[in-house]
Parts: C-alpha cells; sequence; structure tokens
C-alpha cells in the first residue's frame, strides 16, 4: 500500500522498530518563549493581552527541520555539561545551559534560567534518519534581558523569526502556508489551550512532564501515525487496534490529534 505521507513527517523509514539498527541520539533542548497578547510592530495581531502569543523562528532549508518554522533550541554542546557527567540529572542541567546558550545565540534575548520549565521531552522512532532526544522548556519572554523584545537573527542558519498565537501558526500549517514538525504541532497545540502565560507555566510547573517516545506506523488506509504511551496501539506497533487514543494522525492534508488517554 501506497504511504501517505504529509511534507512536514519527519519521521523517515517506517520498517526499522528497533533500537539496535537506529541512528543514536543526538541531546538537544529547546525553548518556548511565550508572552501574552502584544501590539508591536512584529506582532501579526493586536491582541492586546486577549491571548498568548508564541516566538518562531524559521530555519534555512539546508539544515536539520531545514525550511520549518520552530522554537530556539539545537543540540548540546560539550561546553554546556562543564566538566559534569552523563547521567540523567547532568542531562538535564546541560539541557537547561543549552536552553539559554541556544536562546541568545539564535535570538539574542538572554533569560534567566531559573525561569525555565522542563515540561516535556521527545524522542523520535528508530527510523528517524537524524534522532533529537530533545528536553523541552517553557519561559515568559516578559523576563528576557530586551523588554521590548527585540531578536536578533542571523540570516544563515535562522532566516526569519515572527510572534505569533499558537492558533494562527496551527492555522497557517492547515493552509500549507509553513511547515512544522510534530513537536512542534503538538506543542502549539497544547499551548493554545490556555489563553494567558502564567497559566501555561502554572500548568507545566504543577504537572508531570510529558515524555513522548514516538512510534510511528502506517494505518490500514496507508495514513502515517505517531503514537505516544497511552494509546492501545502504541506497544503493539498497530495503528488499527481499537482502544484509548494518543496520537497525531498525519494527513496528506493536515495534522489531526486524537487523546482520550492523557491529561492535557
Amino acid at each position: 500500500m501506497t504511504e501517505k505521507i504529509h511534507r512536514s513527517d519527519i519521521y523517515g523509514d517506517l520498517k526499522n522498530k528497533g533500537e539496535k539498527e537506529a541512528a543514536p541520539l543526538i541531546p538537544a533542548s529547546t525553548v518556548i518563549l511565550l508572552r501574552d497578547g502584544s501590539t508591536t510592530a512584529d506582532s501579526d495581531v493586536s491582541t492586546a493581552g486577549e491571548d498568548v502569543e508564541v516566538l518562531m523562528l524559521q530555519k534555512n532549508k539546508n539544515i536539520s527541520f531545514g525550511g520549518m518554522w520552530v522554537f530556539p533550541g539545537g543540540r548540546l554542546d560539550e561546553e554546556d555539561y562543564a566538566g559534569e557527567g552523563r547521567d540523567s540529572d547532568d542531562q538535564m542541567k546541560a539541557a537547561l545551559t543549552a536552553a539559554v546558550r541556544e536562546t541568545v545565540e539564535e535570538t539574542a534575548l538572554t533569560v534567566d534560567p531559573g525561569e525555565f520549565v522542563y515540561f516535556a521531552h521527545w524522542t523520535p522512532p528508530p527510523g528517524t534518519p537524524k534522532r533529537f532526544s530533545t528536553w523541552f522548556f517553557a519561559a515568559e519572554a516578559d523576563n528576557a534581558s530586551s523588554a521590548s523584545h527585540h531578536i536578533e537573527v542571523d540570516g544563515q542558519e535562522i532566516l526569519n523569526h515572527r510572534w505569533i498565537r499558537p492558533r494562527d501558526a496551527l492555522a497557517l500549517h492547515a493552509k500549507g502556508d509553513i511547515d512544522l514538525a510534530p513537536p512542534t504541532w503538538l506543542t502549539l497545540h497544547h499551548i493554545d489551550m490556555y489563553p494567558q502565560v502564567n497559566l501555561i507555566l502554572d500548568r507545566f510547573r504543577t504537572t508531570s512532564e510529558k515524555i513522548y517516545k514516538t512510534h510511528v506506523v502506517k494505518d490500514n488506509t496507508g495514513v502515517r501515525v505517531a503514537m505516544w504511551h497511552g494509546d492501545a496501539g502504541y506497544e503493539s506497533w498497530d495503528a488499527d487496534k481499537a482502544g484509548p487514543r494518543h496520537r497525531l494522525v498525519m494527513f496528506e492534508d493536515g495534522f489531526v490529534f486524537e487523546n482520550t488517554a492523557e491529561d492535557y
């Protein structure tokens, strides 16, 4: 059966389901910078405190996630470990350090690391060509060093930026105007559930982080489906198994999130 692949599907060959044959994981981190509705010149819509906006960056098409709109972030560098080991606590510290560093490098904003809230970790399936094991943090941009939120991108790795409401980014993706990787899409879907930054961060602080160890398979119609813990088909890699849903259905013409298993 012919696979029906969405242009933003980053997950590669579905034949490989074993970690032994998979590409090694590359530690990385990303930061969701948030602010309440703004009337500044770089905002698409004048919301004046009515809604949340998130900072998004457009990547050069010739690098990883090329051409996609992403959050600030990147792989962990050796100096991010500051002489520490590689156990889980050390990895978390290094991920936080990298998140601060990447935010400065990609946007020229400095955010107090004490304001970062860890809320999710993403691991791609074994068949993904380049596998970034990524810590997701969130922070309020009002705590950035530049009160005006002046953003500077290098014009090489990062071509553009915009403050945008999550629902507007999702709508642009649905129309085919921008590309969003599945973790970015689902994060935008998640934060769009809350109308103010403090509500988002309070939610992240008071609930356990989400762990997305992704399994991707085709359903019986050839559509590729990303599944996570709690989905009836997750353990068996069977998208057609009846039961609870916790998945992203990646139709050729758009993504659909199905969830009856997890509290968001």
